[in-house]
C-alpha cells in the first residue's frame, strides 16, 4: 500500500473553500471514477483501490489517501493531478 499526504494552504472563506473542494472532488470523480461524500467539513472519497479524504481547515486543506496495490504504481500521476487541481482552485 502507498499513501498520499498533501497540505495545501488557502485564504478563502469557508463557504468558497467548500465549493472549491467540491469542484476538486468532481474533477477527481471524472478523471479517476471516485465516489465522494461530505462528513462535516471533510470530504471523503473512495473507489476500488483508494480511500481518502480532504479535510477543510481554516487556512489549509489536508488531503490524505491510501492507495491499494494496483494503484500504488499510479501514485505519482495521482498526486500530481491532485496538486494541479488544488493549485488551480486555491
Amino acid at each position: 500500500m502507498s499513501a498520499i499526504d498533501i497540505r495545501h494552504t488557502h485564504t478563502l472563506p469557508t463557504g468558497k473553500a467548500r465549493k472549491a473542494v467540491e469542484q476538486v472532488a468532481q474533477t477527481l470523480s471524472e478523471r479517476f471514477d471516485v465516489d465522494y461524500r461530505w462528513e462535516g467539513d471533510t470530504l471523503r472519497f473512495s473507489r476500488s483501490g483508494v480511500d481518502g479524504r480532504i479535510a477543510l481547515e481554516p487556512e489549509q486543506l489536508h488531503v490524505t489517501a491510501t492507495l491499494g496495490f494496483l494503484l500504488s504504481a499510479m501514485k505519482g500521476p495521482i498526486e500530481t493531478e491532485i496538486r494541479r487541481v488544488l493549485s488551480e482552485r486555491f
